[in-house]
């Protein structure tokens, strides 16, 4: 056991005194009532990390209380289970009696925890009983081949095997899927896998099973689908295991049409040029042909193994996805070609998997409410609970959902992509060398910053720049109309090649060999993105006569909404002022509601009542919104009481 040192700080008349001990170190300080653990842990020369200077915004500073009374500051870097299980942030957090305090080595912080991959925290939102129900079945069959005492031809032979496993008195079955049937079943010597597409049937029901695969030999081990969504900047894949339910695996890439536009306006646009909707359309079906190759390769599986594809996309990258003209979504009255799609075969997309598989979108509200939105309405659970909820989804378009069980009300502005990365110099994807989380100095305006996956930094993804421009902000770099106060003492403000900004990173620290920088012109985009949001916001509550401060809680959903840390987000106007309480994290709910409508057949009936019972607000129609949009397009915003809890 380690002998004690004590450390002792002499006690100013009317102070008393508090012993604070230090584990697993052994260190013993004798501070008076009222100092900070942090200043404690100094005086006792015991490290504790505190990147960003002592001002609470990184959280970085957690210890375990193990024993004794503290007073700990409001603080969204610690939730109420962190409270409950003795931890406190030791900026913080004030002594107010003899205290025992568990503090992380230098080796268990730098130490990173196993890492859980991304199919391992992915879980239904629902209970659902998919194998009582199953949407893709698999069947082994032995069946008796025909002779001169049974000429029953080969069609109707399978089907009566099936009849006596399954019930089935009939199938659908396509030209293509008949052509190879007779040469694979004798090729199989009559013992085959059957792989029936059963969405739409019941026992009884007027519309039979599909068949969709016909495999020589027992292949009854391995079933598959793939629920994708299809962002304007990135694509995201989940591979489901239909026998266990459960996300084997995901991939994500740029949705390859980025260069072809960075919004839908301009993707619409693009469609319009000779053999430009065909381009996008194969740009989109390359990216995720890709991304099943790179899953396929991981896993260890045949992409013929994949028979059935759930699809969330906003109402553009619906259209395009399917090949339908999106002409008429950008112009007065905005009216997609369709808003619930129907089924459609893999191979005629192109789709390099099952070529029989049913591929489903999911229904859209309108032109600029997609799938997407309906898919994250159905994951979060929205469309099920009694409080008055805001779901907001934030990435190149802002979409937002007000209501309760009763009644949904849904808008849509457009963001940009500036938090997703793009519109903004150094930006880029939330993908390692990405600067995810960064804090200025007060003091001498110097960053510091955290990389996903601790290497030289390569530009800054949506949660950094959502940091960084709160940081900025909160520490003078910025003033409220976000410019740069070039007069300051420091050498990482200056004027660069693209007008004034700021040195987040010396060429020395990155991946590049150059400077990561952002400039006025990239502050006034993700300005603009705010203000556009916020005003969405404000707009859509006011339709209904509602205030920000009547809502019970916020879901954030979108590819980087888990990341956004929301006091940052508060402080610069992006999400309103709100207790931090009602903030809930939900993730990519685009995918996840294409997960649930893949494995749950209710769940594809529940989000097609999701989308026509959604009442749609046109805010290009609404001259409020400007009103907002422009009075949003301050830090963090001009409206002070909106500021006030």
């Amino acid at each position: 056991m380690q002998e004690e040192k004590t450390v002792t700080k002499e006690a100013r008349p009317g102070n008393s005194k508090a012993i604070v001990i230090f584990k697993p170190f052994g260190t013993v300080a004798n501070v008076e009532v009222g100092t900070l653990l942090l200043d404690a842990a100094q005086l006792a020369g015991v490290e504790v990390n505190s990147p960003c200077g002592a001002q609470g915004r990184c959280g970085r500073c957690k210890v375990l209380v193990e024993y004794g009374e503290v007073a700990r500051r409001s603080n969204p870097k610690l939730s109420s289970a962190d409270e409950s299980q003795g931890y406190a942030l030791a900026c913080q957090t004030v002594i107010k009696g003899d205290v025992v305090l568990v503090v992380p080595t230098k080796e268990e912080i730098q130490r990173r925890p196993a890492i859980e991959t991304a199919a391992e925290k992915i879980a239904l939102p629902f209970v659902c009983d998919w194998r009582r129900e199953p949407a893709i079945q698999k069947l082994y069959l032995e069946i008796p081949p025909p002779s001169l005492a049974d000429n029953t031809n080969d069609l109707d032979r399978l089907k009566r095997e099936l009849a006596k496993r399954l019930g089935i008195k009939d199938l659908v079955v396509s030209l293509p899927m008949l052509r190879g049937l007779s040469r694979t079943l004798r090729e199989a010597d009559w013992r085959v896998t059957v792989v029936l597409d059963m969405r739409n049937w019941l026992p009884g029901g007027s519309i039979p099973p599909r068949l969709i695969g016909l495999l020589p030999d027992d292949e009854t081990s391995t079933n598959l689908g793939l629920a994708v969504d299809i962002g304007t900047t990135s694509v995201v894949v989940y591979l489901v295991d239909f026998i266990t339910g459960k996300v084997v695996d995901t991939a994500s890439a740029y949705n390859a049409q980025v260069s072809c536009g960075e919004d839908v306006i301009s993707r619409i646009i693009y469609s319009q040029r000779r053999d430009g909707l065909n381009h996008l359309q194969r740009l989109v079906i390359k990216t995720i042909n890709d991304l099943i190759t790179e899953l396929a390769g991981h896993n260890h599986i045949h992409a013929d193994d994949i028979n059935e594809v759930s699809v969330a996309g906003n109402t553009t990258m619906t259209h395009v996805f399917l090949g339908l003209d999106p002409k008429y979504i950008r112009e007065e009255p905005y009216i997609p070609t369709m808003t619930v799609p129907p089924r459609v075969s893999a191979g005629d997309l192109g789709l390099a998997i099952n070529p029989n598989a049913s591929v489903y979108c999911m229904p859209a509200v309108g032109s600029y409410v997609g799938g997407d939105i309906t898919s994250g309405v159905l994951s979060s659970g929205l469309f099920q609970t009694d409080r008055l909820t805001l779901f907001i989804d934030v990435g190149t378009n802002g979409e937002m959902v007000l209501g309760t069980k009763d009644w949904l009300i849904t808008c849509a502005c457009s963001a940009g992509p500036a938090f997703e990365g793009g519109g903004v110099r150094h930006g880029m994807r939330a993908a390692a060398g990405a600067i995810e989380d960064i804090w200025i100095s007060p003091q001498n305006y110097e960053p510091t910053y955290r990389v996903i996956n601790n290497i030289s930094p390569a530009g800054i993804c949506g949660s950094g720049l959502i940091d960084l421009l709160a940081e900025m902000f909160v520490t003078g770099v910025i003033d409220k109309a976000g410019k740069i106060r070039r007069e300051l003492p420091t050498p990482r403000v200056r004027m660069g090649d693209h007008g004034p900004e700021y040195i987040v990173a010396w060429a020395a620290e990155t991946a590049s060999g150059n400077n990561i920088v952002i400039t006025e012109a990239d502050i006034n985009n993700l300005i603009r993105a705010k203000a556009a949001v916020y005003a969405g916001l404000s707009v859509l509550c006011n339709s209904v006569g509602a205030k920000l401060a009547d809502v019970e809680q916020i879901l954030i959903g979108g590819a980087f909404g888990q990341y956004i840390n929301v006091e940052k987000a508060i402080q610069i106007g992006l999400l309103p002022d709100l207790p931090w309480e009602k903030f809930h994290y939900l993730g990519n709910t685009s995918a996840l509601g294409a997960y649930t409508a893949l494995l749950c057949k209710d769940m594809r009936a529940a989000v097609v009542d999701i989308a026509r019972k959604m009442t749609y607000l046109e805010l290009s129609a609404d001259n409020s919104f400007m009103n907002e949009y422009t009075s949003a397009l301050f830090m963090p915003h001009t409206n002070l009481e909106a500021s006030l809890r």
